[in-house]
């Protein structure tokens, strides 16, 4: 297996497992391969450090669900999806609505689509509440 980082057009970037090189390329050809935030197929291999061996023991980090965890992410997951089914979406146009909706140019309502790291940070600086919503891999199936 090989983990190539990639990135939509959408500068989102994310990881993908493939068996090799050509595995990645038929995937993306036959359009399996999607942004898990906003969905785009317009997807490439981001450029990546080589991963590089050392003698030194790596810790591993995983995160194995007990109950409580379980109901914890389920509650996450019917907030997430509560919020989306009670909002307008507005795709790319998230940064620009929320703005004119925080300047008053626009009737006031709840919203949510994607955003750059950039938009958000501008957002921030220009004093617009907002929050992210969560992607979960079932919203992917």
């Amino acid at each position: 297996m090989i983990r190539y980082t990639l990135i939509c057009d959408a500068e989102h970037e994310f990881d993908g497992w493939f068996r090799n090189g050509d595995d990645f390329d038929l995937q993306k050809k036959r359009g399996f391969v999607s942004c898990p935030v906003c969905h785009s197929a317009k997807v490439d291999k981001a450029l990546m450090a080589p991963a590089v061996s050392t003698t030194r023991k790596q810790e591993k980090v995983a995160f194995a669900m007990g109950e409580q965890q379980r109901k914890a992410l389920a509650q996450l997951k019917a907030l997430a999806d509560e919020a989306r089914s009670s909002a307008d979406y507005v795709g790319e146009k998230f940064a620009e609505e929320a703005r004119r909706i925080h300047f008053g140019e626009t009737e006031a309502r709840g919203i949510y689509g994607e955003a750059t790291l950039e938009e958000a940070r501008s957002l921030v600086e220009d004093g617009v509440e907002f929050m992210p919503l969560p992607v979960f891999p079932d919203d992917q199936n």
